[in-house]
């Protein structure tokens, strides 16, 4: 479904929701009542209309497409030949980053030594890989879910883990608002869900802080990277000193002499 049809599907949800007939509309904007049925079944309605609808609904333009958003089907992962294709090219998988970021154009050409063109055709790359929906002037929207995260199994996973994670935890974390935090513990099976639940919470509020964030001047924001893990592991070092377990029958053996 295209974003108009959405858009118009949200109004007639809204129209529904408030008890507001098809003549109460036609009404309003001035319209025959078959007219307002055709534009609405046909789901294609100019933003001059889309207006009005919003003005009888006494709501803004704003929260309508907030509502197509939430509504509008999202990626929570690729294909492995999609990511592939970002490993292939290191200017694709920046410029991937940067939308996943919510980064305008401008911001990408001006922070890297990429050009113009060069950022246009991986935007165009990255509309068809489904990852974003492109618009005029290098604008876009992203067609990732919130959830969104890469393949376990996948080529992005790997290269971080080859390239990206030695590097990053061979840093001092000593700097102001930095920390590195390593805890070890035996717990509760049933207890891990939840722990995975709340860093994804603390993952969720770090995106949405950079997006707050976009709006404050650049002098006071710096580039942050949060990286978390939570899986069952033990240092192979101290694996190697445990002692095997003894059989059952022999320990019954052993028990009876």
């Amino acid at each position: 479904m295209s974003d108009t049809a959405l858009l118009v599907e949200v109004l007639k949800t809204e129209l529904k929701a408030a008890g507001i007939t098809y003549a109460e509309v036609a009404t309003h904007l001035e319209m025959s009542e078959s007219s307002v049925k055709r534009m609405f079944s046909q789901k294609e309605m100019p933003l001059s209309r889309v207006d009005d609808v919003c003005r009888l609904l006494g709501t803004d333009f704003a929260s309508i497409v907030k509502d197509v958003l939430e509504r509008a089907p999202q990626l929570t992962e690729l294909t492995y030949e999609q990511e592939h294709a970002m490993v292939k090219d290191p200017l694709l998988l920046l410029v991937a980053i940067c939308v996943m970021s919510y980064w305008r154009f401008e911001q990408i050409v001006e922070t890297y030594k990429i050009s113009d063109a060069e950022c246009i055709s991986r935007l165009v790359a990255l509309d068809k890989l489904s990852v974003i929906d492109l618009r005029p002037l290098n604008r876009y929207s992203l067609k990732v879910a919130k959830t969104f995260r890469w393949r376990s199994d996948g080529p992005i996973r790997q290269y971080f883990m080859q390239h990206v994670v030695p590097e990053y935890f061979g840093g001092r974390f000593d700097h102001d608002g930095e920390t590195l935090l390593m805890v070890h513990g035996n717990i509760n099976k049933a207890a891990a869900p939840g722990f995975v639940e709340r860093l994804t919470r603390l993952g969720h509020d770090f995106g949405q802080q950079h997006l707050a964030d976009q709006k404050i001047d650049p002098e006071h924001r710096d580039g942050f990277t949060l990286v978390m893990g939570f899986r069952r592991w033990e240092f192979s070092a101290f694996s190697a000193l445990r002692r095997q377990p003894r059989p059952p029958g022999l320990t019954k053996t052993l028990h009876k002499s």
